[in-house]
């Protein structure tokens, strides 16, 4: 079986489906920002208890690596890569911003907006759909302020929260439905079927946390 799941946005995203069709057996998907950590396992175990399967029948992992920011990402990541190894199996990696491409309608080029906090998007940009339906990364991913890009992004359809944030900074009126986060059924059907490309399952973050590490104690003793 095939555990898909991402952490890149606020959404906490898990699916159960076959390795070979992609074909989805239990899913979840939860909006909370602040929950990642308490969230993703238990979803975990519903979505193997829902089709009736355990760990150990679980033969390939695919995580969404991001770009996100650093505490849910850091959760998924985790996750999948402590449950690859003690179950010794395949863990293959793929960038959230080509899920969300790969799960846009539109016919044509297409810009992936999420959102990075600190008033920025994470972004970038995709061909029209292939034959098969996959969608080629031409630019990006990148992390920058909407109004410092909404040039870039001009004239193309843009899927993701950030657009649904950053509507006016972009250049753009309200959309009538987006597609905000990415989904572990796309997650899912994209690797069993080679319609996303598989990176190293390394946290994508695309800029320093905002925790940093502490520089020692500083001395009272005057100078």
């Amino acid at each position: 079986m095939l555990l898909a799941f991402d952490t890149s946005s606020a959404a906490v995203t898990v699916a159960l489906a076959d390795p070979v069709t992609g074909e989805v057996l239990a899913s979840s998907s939860t909006v909370d920002a602040l929950r990642h950590g308490e969230l993703l396992a238990p979803a975990i175990a519903a979505a193997l208890a829902s089709a009736g399967f355990t760990p150990r029948d679980l033969t390939k992992i695919a995580v969404g690596v991001g770009p996100g920011p650093f505490t849910g990402l850091r959760v998924g990541l985790v996750t999948a890569r402590t449950m690859a190894d003690v179950l010794g199996i395949e863990l293959a990696g793929v960038c959230s911003l080509d899920i969300l491409a790969l799960q846009s309608p539109v016919d044509q080029p297409v810009a992936v907006a999420t959102d990075a906090r600190r008033k920025e998007i994470y972004w970038a940009l995709y061909d029209s759909p292939a034959a098969d339906g996959s969608r080629r990364r031409i630019e990006g991913p990148a992390v920058d302020r909407p109004a410092d890009v909404a040039h870039v992004l001009s004239g193309l359809p843009i899927t993701g929260r950030g657009i649904t944030l950053y509507a006016e900074a972009l250049g753009r009126g309200e959309s009538a439905e987006v597609i905000e986060y990415p989904s572990a059924e796309v997650l899912a059907l994209g690797v069993a079927t080679g319609l996303l490309p598989i990176v190293a399952p390394d946290p994508l973050y695309l800029r320093r946390p905002d925790v940093t590490m502490s520089g020692g104690p500083k001395s009272v003793l005057p100078k």
